[in-house]
């Protein structure tokens, strides 16, 4: 499985974190049923993006943004793909797949540059749903582009000749340069997949140009590359897409600070991967409440009963997250669910903790002063008890109270 990640020029946000997070859930599901997995993931540290965030420093940007990256998806607790490719180690790969492409004459240099030509591809438009329509397979590219170069405006760049204050190039046979992000992609998937393998992935607004163009320059070349791809929906904030264009976005960092991994994870299984999913403190609250009611079940006595294959089902048809949700809330068999956690790396919501000793005199001193009717002491004691980050449960059991971690 091949999975776009990042391009590296400031912390990612939380919707770039949802292919991260799917194709991780779904490398463990399809280990679980017995297959060999090996995923991919890219971090896009050559682009326009990066030399205009940092002009003369793009580098050092991309490597810090690389390890933020890396920093950031890593508190999800997923673990990590099989092989994290950047595009700065693989130029070697890159050029020669561009070389392929003249040779053959899928593409051809000019003033520095190399485009493909997209005329030499009859199915170029068909991933996308635009084959036969010149207008729409027009190349929107995020990096400007020469196009009087070009020989036809749907033509895209694999390579481009260096400019003033860009402060990496590499050598090749057209001139001091580098690559085009389109090509990045297919050479960093076949150099580590080979040239065809089963599942591509990324966000749904790749798909055009992005992903339309790595299947022209792969199979211009005879190479089956990808035979399945998945196209995460977008998160929207106040009902727009979340773009680090439009300037609405909350990093990964900001939302695992403020509700936690566990609340995180469960707020992506609720959504189906194929639709978009809207991000707000009331759906985020929601995720906490779906959260604490698998403590609560671990709180409790197991009861038996609920059935594996429900939760199978729901995974084996189209990875259906929200279903298998929707099963795993109906059980009290605690080995059974700690079973199905486990899957989302959410395992650690059957863990108890004790609370700290100072906690557990603030309870007590709260027991005693509700006891003396003295609600005023008693409310300010559970607000520090929840400011501790920590829930206060009135109970019958001895000692008459219950101390419950909010996240």
């Amino acid at each position: 499985m091949y999975f776009c990640g990042p391009t590296v020029y400031q912390r990612i946000h939380i919707g770039n974190a949802r292919p991260f997070v799917i194709s991780l859930w779904l490398k463990r599901w399809l280990e679980r049923g017995g297959y060999d997995v090996t995923l991919v993931e890219n971090i896009t540290d050559i682009n326009d993006k990066i030399y205009r965030a940092a002009p003369g420093d793009s580098a050092r940007l991309a490597a810090d943004a690389a390890d933020w990256y890396v920093e950031d998806t890593g508190r999800l607790e997923l673990g990590r793909p099989d092989v994290e490719p950047k595009a700065t180690e693989t130029v070697e790969e890159i050029v020669a797949l561009i070389e392929a492409l003249v040779a053959q004459g899928n593409a051809y240099p000019a003033g520095g540059d190399v485009y493909f030509r997209v005329s030499s591809f009859p199915d170029y438009g068909k991933l996308s749903g635009r084959h036969g329509d010149e207008e729409a397979t027009r190349n929107p590219s995020e990096e400007p582009e020469e196009d009087a170069l070009k020989e036809d405006p749907r033509d895209f760049a694999l390579w481009k000749a260096h400019k003033e204050g860009e402060d990496t190039w590499w050598e090749s046979s057209w001139g001091r340069g580098r690559p085009g992000w389109h090509i990045e992609c297919s050479a960093m998937a076949e150099a580590h997949l080979g040239p065809a393998f089963e599942i591509h992935g990324g966000g749904i607004d790749l798909v055009f140009p992005h992903h339309e163009n790595e299947v022209a320059q792969s199979r211009a070349l005879g190479h089956g590359f990808a035979q399945l791809w998945m196209h995460n929906g977008m998160l929207r904030l106040a009902g727009e897409k979340m773009s680090k264009s439009l300037g609405n976005i909350v990093s990964l960092r900001e939302a695992l600070d403020e509700w936690g991994r566990e609340t995180l994870l469960v707020y992506f299984l609720g959504g189906h991967w194929r639709k978009p999913i809207d991000y707000s403190g009331e759906v985020l609250r929601q995720a906490e409440a779906q959260a604490e009611s698998f403590r609560n079940v671990f709180r409790g006595e197991s009861v038996g009963g609920g059935d594996w294959d429900g939760l199978a089902a729901a995974l084996d048809d189209d990875f259906n997250t929200p279903e298998a949700l929707a099963v795993m809330h109906g059980w009290r068999d605690h080995d059974l669910l700690r079973r199905g956690l486990e899957v989302f790396g959410l395992e650690s919501l059957a863990e108890s903790r004790d609370a700290p000793a100072a906690l557990e005199e603030l309870a007590r001193a709260r027991l005693e002063a509700r006891a003396n009717r003295d609600f005023e002491t008693s409310d300010r004691l559970r607000d520090e008890i929840a400011a501790a980050g920590w829930e206060v449960r009135d109970v019958d059991a001895d000692p008459g109270f219950q101390l419950v971690p909010r996240r």
